[in-house]
């Protein structure tokens, strides 16, 4: 099973994550991530992959 991991020292809340991924990344208003399902299902790994790759500052990780 993959696991979404976010490294909340390195998210500065820029929203890449949410913008490629949204049913499963959210930027608060507190420019922190919300992480809606930490356990995505395998037909959205793709997506999911995208998502964690495209954040600049590297603070998002798949484990799984």
């Amino acid at each position: 099973m993959m696991k979404i991991v976010v490294d909340r020292d390195k998210c500065e809340g820029l929203g890449m994550c949410e913008s490629m991924a949204h049913d499963y990344f959210e930027v608060d208003d507190d420019d922190q991530v919300i992480i809606h399902n930490e356990n995505p299902p395998e037909e959205d790994r793709k997506m999911v992959l995208a998502a964690v790759n495209s954040c600049p500052v590297l603070a998002l990780s798949l484990e799984g």
